[in-house]
């Protein structure tokens, strides 16, 4: 059962479920149904003070029976890249590149997609875009840093007194070691986005479902209209590292690893969170060790080896094999085996530009950033995490995040009163040292140069709109999305008197083995209002451009539902074009057309986040004449996390985004665009 595809009629059920609630996100951040009201988590029983929670059914109850990723028709594939081709190009260049897909469903593109489905078939234990995906990012072979690496910060602690760098860090690193231990004992509560919890998340559905086999036990979900989402990233969470290899790195893990990371200063400390017995180190022990560590007055290394993470991969592969034959492997292998990394850093915190700076690339020496993730806390207590992105998506991360938010605050393991143990810390912390010789010197030396250079040229900027957000979009029956969307749309046009490609990434996990497909925000429909909002107000009523902005909605909230259904256009031209390389033919025409290489150099990429515990993310662009955007749609005020590069000016596109909120929430309530 596990094999077979949904009908129609579960599809667009599931479709309904999937789409009808909070859209948090990606890049980074996926937009995925994870964090929003309708995603409702119970504990099935009090578990004891090393457990999140012990649910009654296995965390991978559903695993086996998750629906596979469907592979889109290929006629309705190139359909949608088409219409994604046409708010960007003029009448000639359309026709040349309307030619050249027809000529390619026809031609090359029917039989790469036969082989595709072929191959998918014969490997039914995951899904088609699974092994491109995770090439495509090990492969690459620039930094990790801005380029791949996203952050979200939390929001401060609820009490004022646990904001506080050291209760915070011990508290984090108590309630993430307890999620590790939850999930590894399979008791963790599956992911489930219920879209009637009164009826699905309660004791007696649970009592039911897991008696049901797992090769059918998503079906018996899906009949209450619950729909368990896809876990199989969750294991790299911890221990992971990803290891620089020449060509295409690789992802390790091992689960023996009882130690945490620490980094303070560009200095390694080691001690372990995971005692012989299994059980976890007592927190009263762990708040001594970082405050033994903290208590370290020594300055930064002359040469910090943190830097080396942020290097071309290329480099940094050849550098780290140099590590090893200096006598580094010992210590090197503590690193990647960690648990998690834990950076301290001496910094205070002025605004939000500059908590995003840190918590995105910060200062590069105090940093492991192959880390699956590490958590990032700065003297005056706040709080983020930087990940490796090739190993998962937004979804893990942000389950993560929000466990260890509201475990840290309902049952803090330590307190500001707590007294740290009368424990040997000399003894149980280990600090790290390296064997560096001349050529890892000026190896680190030249990572630094490389490393200040690149995030030197980065800039950041962040609004906050509060004449309202969901609840008055839907009281207009208006995607608070695609209005969020329409904003950065407008904003560009009147910066840059241009529509240019947009990238908004959508979470796939309702299937085995699911990753992001790509929403395309910029439309006929969205390049038709922006105009009239930008260029011509006067000529259009208030109704007129009513309808224009719910225009926009419609068919926005329709390429959002193609989306979480895996039916998008990009992941499928993209494994078709992975097979075309992987197999060494020569490339197809559509493949080397302008408006292909185009539609693929997202100058405005885009990622939503909202949840309890998360007070933003962020991003870099993923090219140099782009933009970075991390938003977030609250009940009554819309937030934007905006990054840069010299080419464009980020400053003038965050007036540019509040200007286009004003005219946009101006025009719902009946007013005139003001000039």
């Amino acid at each position: 059962m596990a094999a077979l595809r949904l009908s129609p009629a579960v599809r667009k059920l599931k479709l309904k479920a999937l789409c009808g609630a909070a859209s948090p996100g990606e890049r980074c951040i996926a937009r995925a149904p994870v964090g929003g009201r309708t995603l409702q988590r119970a504990s099935s029983s009090s578990p004891d003070t090393d457990y999140l929670h012990q649910s009654i059914v296995p965390t991978n109850h559903f695993q086996k029976s998750l629906p596979r990723l469907p592979i889109p028709k290929l006629q309705d594939t190139v359909c949608r890249f088409l219409n994604a081709q046409r708010p960007l190009l003029d009448n000639d260049q359309y026709r040349r590149t309307e030619q050249l897909a027809h000529d390619f469903e026809q031609g090359i593109g029917k039989q790469l997609h036969e082989e595709l489905v072929a191959q998918d078939k014969k490997n039914k234990h995951t899904s088609y875009i699974s092994g491109p995906w995770f090439d495509m990012y090990l492969s690459a072979r620039e930094s990790v840093v801005l380029n791949f690496n996203p952050f979200i910060s939390f929001n401060p602690d609820p009490n004022p007194a646990h904001n506080n760098q050291l209760i915070r860090a011990a508290n984090m690193t108590v309630s993430a070691v307890r999620f590790m231990k939850t999930f590894r004992a399979g008791i963790l509560e599956p992911e489930i986005f219920h879209l009637n919890p009164a009826k699905s998340d309660t004791a007696v559905f649970k009592n039911i479902i897991r008696l049901v086999p797992t090769s059918i036990s998503w079906y018996g979900a899906y009949m209450v209209n619950a729909y368990p989402l896809d876990m199989s990233q969750y294991y790299r969470l911890f221990n992971s590292t990803r290891i620089p290899r020449p060509v295409q790195d690789e992802l390790f893990t091992n689960d023996s690893g009882k130690h945490l990371l620490v980094m303070r200063n560009g200095h390694f400390y080691i001690f372990d969170v995971i005692g012989q017995d299994g059980r976890i180190t007592k927190p009263a022990e762990i708040l001594a060790h970082f405050k033994y560590i903290l208590s370290d007055s020594s300055p930064p290394p002359e040469f910090p080896l943190g830097y080396l993470t942020s290097e071309n991969r290329d480099t940094w592969s050849s550098l780290r094999q140099r590590l090893l034959e200096a006598g580094n492997t010992e210590v090197l292998n503590k690193i990647d085996c960690a648990v998690f990394c834990i950076c301290l850093d001496d910094i205070t915190i002025k605004d939000h530009v500059e908590l995003s700076h840190n918590m995105l690339h910060g200062n590069g020496f105090n940093r492991w950033y192959d880390k699956s993730f590490s958590f990032i806390f700065t003297k005056d207590g706040c709080a983020g995490v930087n990940f490796e992105h090739s190993w998962g998506d937004g979804v893990a991360v942000l389950r993560l995040l929000n466990e260890v938010f509201k475990d840290t605050i309902n049952r803090p393991a330590v307190l500001p009163t707590t007294q740290p143990a009368a424990v040997d810390s000399s003894h149980n912390v280990q600090k790290l040292e390296f064997k560096l010789d001349d050529v890892l010197k000026e190896g680190i030396l030249n990572a630094k140069e490389k490393f200040n250079t690149s995030v030197n040229s980065l800039s950041m900027d962040a609004t906050e709109f509060k004449k309202g957000g969901k609840v008055l979009l839907k009281k207009h029956n208006l995607s608070p999305d695609a209005v969020a969307q329409l904003t950065i749309q407008m904003a560009f046009l009147r910066q840059y008197n241009k529509t240019v490609p947009t990238y908004e990434s959508c979470s796939t996990a309702a299937f085995k083995h699911g990753r992001t497909e790509t929403i395309r925000p910029a439309t006929i429909y969205t390049q038709k209002c922006c105009e009239a909002f930008v260029k011509e107000p006067s000529k259009h009523s208030i109704s007129d451009l009513k309808a224009m902005i719910g225009e926009c909605s419609k068919y926005h909230w329709q390429l959002t539902k193609e989306a979480a259904m895996a039916q998008g256009f990009d992941r499928h031209l993209f494994a078709l074009y992975h097979m075309t390389k992987s197999k060494g033919m020569p490339l197809p025409e559509l493949f080397q057309d302008p408006s292909y290489i185009q539609i693929n150099h997202n100058i405005l990429s885009t990622s939503t986040l909202t949840s309890p515990a998360v007070q933003s993310g962020g991003f870099a662009p993923v090219v140099p004449d782009g933009f970075g955007v991390g938003y977030g749609v609250h009940d009554n005020w819309i937030g934007y996390n905006i990054s840069s590069y010299p080419a464009r000016d980020v400053k003038e596109f965050i007036k540019c985004i509040y200007k286009s909120l004003d005219d946009i929430f101006d025009v719902l309530d009946g007013q005139s665009i003001n000039g």
